[in-house]
């Protein structure tokens, strides 16, 4: 094998290390907050020292595992049509994307302690924006409800989201039945009882 055939192995060695370390990140990040970098390593099947090679500081690697969720999530949204009906299009992001937002938000925990508030915001900000945009909208047109603020319709889609996803991690709701019952649940929120 030639040096450049060498050098390009271990370069697709180290980005498969840190696919692999990325993974584990987000998974255990997902389960505890508070995991460990011993656990995380374990859980990518590569040592310490590999994982400081890639990620300097712990940190760092949630830092990593943040933007990259985020990413995965912001990916998903920019594909979806959200035009037309508020409701409709709500339905539609819940839909296609709770379970990447929910697991942005257990790796949003984490990051809450390792990292300053600036940069979560910074990094959260774009994804936070097409949600805003969206309750906006739907207050404009009348679909949603306009007595409450709009970052506060926002946090309570949020919250829902989390919790979903922690009941169905922790086996008391159906990953399936998720999507429906949070739709049902924040529609309702965001209408107006007197309509």
């Amino acid at each position: 094998m030639s040096h450049s055939g060498t050098s390009q192995a271990r370069r697709a060695d180290a980005r498969q290390n840190v696919q692999k370390i990325l993974d584990a990140a987000i998974a255990c990040l997902s389960r505890n907050a508070d995991a460990s970098v011993s656990e995380i390593a374990q859980a990518a099947g590569v040592g310490r020292v590999t994982l400081y090679g890639h990620f300097p500081t712990r940190d760092a690697l949630i830092e990593a595992a943040l933007v990259r969720v985020i990413s995965e999530g912001e990916a998903v949204l920019a594909s979806l049509d959200l035009a037309g009906d508020p409701r409709r299009a709500l339905r539609v992001l819940i839909e296609s994307s709770w379970l990447l937002i929910a697991r942005a938000s257990a790796v949003l925990v984490a990051a809450q302690t390792a990292l300053p508030p600036g940069r979560i915001h910074q990094l959260h900000a774009e994804p936070a924006q097409r949600v805003d945009e969206l309750i906006r909208r739907g207050q404009t047109e009348g679909a949603f409800r306009d007595d409450l603020p709009a970052t506060w319709l926002t946090s309570v889609l949020h919250h829902l989201l989390k919790g979903a996803a922690l009941d169905v991690t922790n086996g008391l709701l159906e990953q399936a039945d998720a999507p429906r019952l949070i739709s049902e649940t924040v529609l309702a929120a965001y209408t107006r009882a007197d309509t």
